[in-house]
Parts: structure tokens; C-alpha cells; sequence
């Protein structure tokens, strides 16, 4: 999130609601004649300084929380609360933010962060190593349940910190890894005081643009600029967040004026036709942001045999399903869940070719095989994008029962339970983190429950290699392995379709993301 993909949020879908007060009714009925792309206005405006941006947001667990370690962590107001040592720039490389610099040893066994002067918590305490090396400790502690914790365990022993100094945190690895400082920028890593760790949850005492004033889980809350904040002070005074349960409903409240932006919403495209043809509001389209997986369990039959899933990837063609459920807005996948813009993105793949998945189909004892394939409306394009495979497979022999589970029990009920399903991430994981936590043998987020040696041992390979170009070859050397073996079908990358307000200016979004520091409304 996906998330970066959050799956302490989609996982439980909390009743409370808090209510915006007026009664929503869908305006602006003409429909735009193309999928929208984000007006100049939207994107390059000069917003005015002051003002309060409403933002509408999915409902979450009742146990929802500021900890940016948790899985049920509060996701809209950690880019807004707190500051990580390391984030990913706007061009998909590291970039400094409480860190200002970082370097290995030669062999990328032990890394130093030099950390920057002047910041200070919203409390007015100084930030210093020590908290650094705290918020690390945190994550890697088991009470605190983090999901970053299974890629940073193996690596990290919490005694072996060291802070020489305030501003200097030096981290020794268990094992080599160049990628190292990439781990650091999920959002899981935002950085918390010394000592927080039985009161973040409520206070969100973080060194980041804004300050908690109000939080409620699942329901409303409130934050406020923070003024003294290391990078200067935000535009905005103010977000309000409200916990909207229907996506109809979060629109309807963006069309009537009382909200000005969609977190965590990407608009199925009637409705970002007619938004994006409304007095009030118009659509961002975030290139490549969601990418879509049809996850085939490995341990359940017939997907326990390399050739069914080898003829299942080749009997469908990614390029029709992008036609299809994306009606262009977005990239095929070809099965490689590293997207496009990636440095090590490699575009290399196996062509459609349903006579050699029927041929497969055959050595395997599966001619005429049928299946299940599960989906819901919890997203608007599992449906279409299951019934646009269903439509190319068949080609190859192959009959998919497309089959509707319902949305509030989805991710409880049928991800990782049902062998084929529907499923969806946030793109703008670092490489070593979205093969370590997605497809490596034993994690708990390894949807497919796919465990290959020979994949675990070439990552290993990978995270030693100091030199860049040569680890950027066994990464790609990971794509193909993912490809060729793997369990996951990824028909494609889609571009996320942003509701925001003809008023918002200043709108820039990356890696699921947007800047809370430049955001503002259009002066009067």
C-alpha cells in the first residue's frame, strides 16, 4: 500500500460510520467520452496557503491504530504524522528524509545512516539516533505483530544497534544486503519517540507536516499543521478525515461538495466518467499504481503441478484482459509483479499461446480442466477482470467458473483459502521487499504458499551482490523464475483513478502516497 497493500484495513470492515450530514445525491450525469486523466490544474496549481482538506476514507477495524508498525495501523495519516529514515523519491529512487545519508561497509554487511539535526517530535523532543534504533526495535519485537517484521527479522539482531552518537545509527546485518536501506521505506518503518510504544497508537507522536488533534478507529479524526516541522510548515491548517462504508457514498459526498478528496478508492470508470464531467470534481489517474493477481495456491490441486500453472499463465492473453476490465487505463502484466517503471524491470516473457497450454494441459492429465475462479465487489475490477480471463482461457480449453463472494468476508473467507482468486496490491515495493514478502517459501503474505529453493537462494545471491548491475541481472534471473514457476497470474498493472475536488491544488501522489507538505485548496 499495498501497499502498499494494507491488509490490516481490507481484512475486517468495521459497521461505524460517521455520518457527513447531508443526504448524498449522485449529480452531474454526463458521462466523459474517454477514461479522464488528471486536469493541469489538479496536478500543477498553486494552492493558497491555510485551509482545511475533507478527505473521505474507507471504514477500518475497530482496532485500528496510529502504530505505523501494526497491521491495522491507521494508513491516510501515517505520511502525515511521521517522517521514515529513508522514503522513495518521485522518480522510484531512495531518497533522504530523516536520514540524510547512508553507506555499506564493502560488503554491504553492516550500513551507517547519518541522521539529520534539528528535527523535533510534535511533543518538542529532539529526534535523535535513539529513536531510530527504538522504532526498529519496535518492529521486530513479536508483541507488536508487525508484517514488516518478517522481512527485517532475518536480518536484523535488535541488540546489535548501535547510536555512537545522536545523529548516527549503525546497523550490522545478520547477512549482506545491498537493498538494504530500500526495506526502510515501507510504510510500516515511519519512525516514532523512545519509548512509545504502549501510547503511539493513540497519540501519533510522529516528526512529519501535521499533528494529531482527533482520532477515532474506524471513524473520524482530525489533524492540524505542525509549524515547527523540520522541512517547513504544510500548506494546509487542517485534514479532516471521515470514515465513508460505500464507495457510491464516498463519491456521492465528493460530487456534493462536502469532501474534496477519495483515499483509498479507485473509481471503477462510470463513476470517474461522471465525476470527471461534475462542476465539483474531476479524476487523477495514477499510471501503474494497483497490480491486479490471480493467485493460484500451489498447495491445493491441480495447482500443485508446474505445467497447470505454466498453462494456465500461457492460455490467456493480459492484453485483452487490459482491453477488457481496464478499458485501457493501465499496462499488461505478462505475469511479472515488478511494474514497469522499476529499474529492474526486465519485459522479457512467454507469449499468449493457448495450443501450447492445451498441449501442458494434456502431459499434466488435466485436458479439460475446469475451475473456480473467486471474486467480489470489494474492488471494482476483480469481476471484470476475472471474466475477461475466463473469456480467453477458454480458447485454450479451459473452463473457469467465475464465482462471487461477498466483500465484507472476502479477504477472511477466501484469500489464501480458495485455490483461484481474485486479489490486488499497491504497487512501489522495492524489488527485494516485494519478492522477500510476496513470493518467498514460509511468508505470511506468500498468497500462493509457493516455496521454491532455487527462488530463495537467488534472492539470497542478490542481496549480497555489491554491484549494482550484477544484481540487478539476478533480480531479473528472480522475474523470470516468478514467471516460469510461480503461482501468481498478473493479467496487469491499473491505473488508480483518484476522486478529488476542482479545488485541490498541488496534487502529487507516488507510491500510494501523496505530499502532505505541498497539498492545498485553491484560494478564494
Amino acid at each position: 500500500m499495498p501497499d502498499t497493500h494494507h491488509l490490516g484495513r481490507r481484512s475486517v470492515l468495521a459497521a461505524g460510520v460517521a455520518s457527513l450530514g447531508a443526504s448524498w445525491l449522485l449529480t452531474g450525469c454526463a458521462g466523459a467520452a474517454s477514461t479522464p486523466v488528471v486536469p493541469a490544474s489538479a496536478q500543477k496549481g498553486a494552492p493558497a496557503r491555510g485551509g482545511t482538506l475533507r478527505i473521505a476514507r474507507p471504514p477500518a477495524s475497530d482496532a485500528e491504530t496510529l502504530d505505523p508498525a501494526s497491521s491495522l495501523s491507521a494508513y491516510e495519516y501515517l505520511g502525515a504524522l511521521y517522517n521514515r529514515l529513508v522514503r522513495i523519491g518521485a522518480d522510484g529512487t531512495l531518497a533522504a528524509d530523516l536520514a540524510e545519508s547512508w553507506e555499506p561497509d564493502d560488503k554491504a554487511a553492516t550500513w551507517t545512516f547519518r541522521l539529520r539535526k534539528g528535527v523535533t517530535f510534535h511533543d518538542g523532543r529532539a529526534f535523535t539516533a535513539a529513536d531510530a534504533a527504538y522504532t526498529l526495535r519496535h518492529i521486530l519485537d513479536k508483541a507488536t505483530a508487525s508484517p514488516q517484521a518478517a522481512v527485517l527479522a532475518p536480518l536484523i539482531d535488535p541488540a546489535a544497534l548501535r547510536t555512537p552518537d545522536p545523529h548516527t545509527l549503525v546497523v550490522p546485518l545478520n547477512t549482506p544486503n545491498a537493498e538494504f536501506p530500500s526495506l526502510l521505506t515501507h510504510y510500516n518503518c515511519y519512525v516514532i519517540p523512545h519509548g512509545s510504544a504502549k501510547s503511539i497508537g493513540r497519540t501519533g507522536i510522529g516528526t512529519g507536516p501535521f499533528k494529531l488533534e482527533s482520532f477515532a478507529p474506524a471513524g473520524p479524526g482530525r489533524i492540524t499543521a505542525y509549524r515547527d516541522h523540520w522541512a517547513g510548515p504544510p500548506v494546509l491548517d487542517a485534514i479532516a478525515f471521515y470514515s465513508v462504508a460505500d464507495m457510491s457514498a464516498r463519491s456521492n459526498a465528493l460530487l456534493a461538495g462536502q469532501v474534496d478528496l477519495l483515499s483509498q478508492t479507485n473509481l471503477d470508470f462510470a463513476t470517474a466518467r461522471v465525476v470527471a464531467a461534475s462542476d465539483r470534481a474531476t479524476v487523477a489517474r495514477v499510471k501503474n499504481a494497483q497490480w491486479y493477481v490471480l493467485p493460484m495456491l500451489t498447495t491445493e490441486k491441480p495447482f500443485t503441478d508446474v505445467r497447470v500453472r505454466q498453462a494456465m499463465k500461457l492460455a490467456y492473453d493480459p492484453e485483452h484482459v487490459v482491453k477488457v476490465a481496464l478499458q485501457g487505463a493501465g499496462s499488461a502484466g505478462w505475469d511479472n509483479p515488478v511494474p514497469p517503471s522499476d529499474p529492474v524491470y526486465i519485459s522479457a516473457h512467454p507469449a499468449h499461446d493457448p495450443d501450447k497450454a492445451r498441449y501442458l494441459l494434456k502431459q499434466a492429465g488435466q485436458e479439460g480442466l475446469a475451475v473456480d475462479l473467486y471474486t467480489s465487489a470489494y474492488d471494482p475490477l476483480f469481476t471484470p477482470m476475472a471474466l475477461a480471463y475466463r473469456d480467453s482461457a477458454r480458447r485454450a480449453g479451459i473452463r473457469v467458473r467465475v464465482k462471487t463472494a461477498s466483500a465484507d468476508s472476502y479477504y477472511t473467507q477466501v484469500w489464501m483459502k480458495k485455490p483461484l482468486m481474485a486479489t490486488y496490491w499497491f504497487t512501489g515495493r522495492p524489488v527485494d521487499q516485494l519478492f522477500t514478502q510476496i513470493f518467498r517459501s514460509g511468508s505470511s503474505y506468500n498468497e500462493t504458499a509457493w516455496s521454491d529453493k532455487d527462488f530463495d537462494a537467488l534472492l539470497d545471491r542478490a542481496r549480497r551482490e555489491t554491484d549494482d548491475t550484477r544484481r540487478h541481472g539476478l533480480y531479473g534471473e528472480a522475474q523470470t523464475m516468478v514467471i516460469d514457476r510461480g503461482g501468481a497470474m498478473t493479467p496487469m498493472f491499473a491505473d488508480r483513478l483518484v476522486g478529488i475536488s476542482r479545488q485541490v491544488r498541488g496534487y502529487d501522489e507516488h507510491g500510494f502516497e501523496f505530499d502532505y507538505l505541498g497539498i492545498g485548496l485553491k484560494g478564494a
